[in-house]
């Protein structure tokens, strides 16, 4: 029978460390509803240049406990941690397992890393659940190997990983967006192959300071990785890799609320924090507020994916110049998001002629004067 017990000693009632759930041994029965699960990763052997992450689950932890619970009941348990199997396959075997249970629980895994290629396992995890995936990374980097090699023959790194997912087989990958590469961190090749695969790529530049613009691309996550060295040094000193650019702090809060405001994202997992590198624990204090914000995120979740009930949306037709297209556009009454439907081709969908993608206003406001938004154009080429 698994341990579990209530983490109150040593909190108050307002706090996380008095609401959450710490199971200590084995794997819970959830006769009770739970909406998030925390699952740590002592898992390091593959992170490149930044041994010692696997240490990184008992910090955050240490600091998420500290924090007072939002104005919502939450409904969280600590499944403990994931330790390094005999081999490092053996840990991403266990991390697919834990995740792919708790999808099917409709339980959202908080995955604390461990180095970011558990991303790979994360990714995993979705294998058997038959639904395509839209993955999103935050990340300076791409984690890319030459793509030229098959999948057999790379090494799954925290610098490799992106092309196991792209090779394996079975694909059930349709979208890639990676939020805040450094250009000096990536190949000309690299950008040249993002483009070739309709893949949504987005300099550190164009969202700092902007990160609003974020949000409709997160929307459409199923699930997120992030690598803690996308956030500047000065306010997140503890990783190895870390470096003086990328996000601030308070951007990658609101990173993470939007990922949990999403009503389709099903996991995301923190990777690359290392206690050895930390500066007095700011760094681990950052992921858990990151924690924090993406919980609320969850609990003020809108559930208001089009069309149901069409009441509740507004529909938007506009025609193009040339008129090779009519677009529409769909505006949530409660929430003000907009989505753009895209058409399947021919026989692309047996259940659905056309597939909804999260958009921004401004999306429709270049439709509207005429001109085609790159993210139709983008999306209708993948789903050909």
């Amino acid at each position: 029978m698994p341990t579990r017990s209530s983490q109150k000693k040593g909190y108050y009632t307002s706090q996380l460390g008095s609401k959450i759930e710490y199971f200590s041994n084995g794997f819970p029965g959830f006769d009770d509803k739970i909406d998030i699960a925390l699952v740590g990763v002592q898992e390091d052997r593959n992170a490149v240049n930044n041994s010692g992450c696997g240490l990184g689950p008992d910090y955050i932890r240490e600091k998420l406990y500290q924090l007072n619970e939002g104005n919502y009941n939450t409904k969280i348990v600590d499944l403990g941690n994931i330790r390094q199997g005999a081999t490092v396959t053996d840990t991403y075997i266990a991390l697919k397992t834990v995740v792919n249970e708790l999808i099917k629980k409709n339980i959202i895994p908080v995955i604390l890393g461990g180095g970011q290629d558990l991303t790979y396992a994360q990714y995993l995890a979705y294998e058997t659940l038959e639904q395509k995936v839209d993955l999103v990374i935050i990340d300076p980097k791409f984690d890319l190997e030459d793509d030229d090699m098959d999948a057999d023959s790379i090494a799954t790194t925290s610098e490799s990983y992106l092309n196991k997912i792209f090779l394996h087989q079975p694909n059930y990958l349709f979208n890639y967006s990676n939020l805040g590469y450094q250009t000096y961190y990536t190949s000309q090749e690299s950008l040249r192959v993002m483009d070739k695969l309709y893949f949504d790529v987005h300099r550190v530049g164009e969202l700092t300071g902007n990160v609003p613009v974020v949000e409709p691309i997160i929307r459409n996550a199923t699930m997120v990785s992030f690598d803690i060295g996308a956030i500047r040094s000065s306010d997140a000193a503890g990783n190895a890799n870390a470096n003086p650019n990328g996000f601030f702090g308070s951007e990658a809060c609101q990173v993470a609320r939007y990922a949990g405001f999403n009503d389709k994202l099903s996991s995301i997992g923190f990777y690359e924090f290392n206690p050895a590198y930390d500066n007095n624990g700011q760094t681990a204090m950052l992921l858990a507020q990151m924690i924090w914000y993406f919980i609320d995120g969850v609990y003020n979740r809108k559930k208001d994916f089009p069309l149901n009930p069409k009441s509740q949306y507004l529909i938007y037709k506009t025609s193009l110049k040339h008129d090779e297209h009519e677009l529409v556009f769909v505006k949530s009454k409660k929430s003000d998001r907009w989505w753009m439907q895209v058409p399947y081709p021919a026989g692309g969908s047996k259940n659905e002629r056309f597939h909804l993608v999260p958009c921004q206003y401004d999306d429709y406001k270049t439709a509207v004067s005429g001109e085609m938004p790159d993210l139709w154009w983008r999306t209708f080429q993948k789903l050909n």
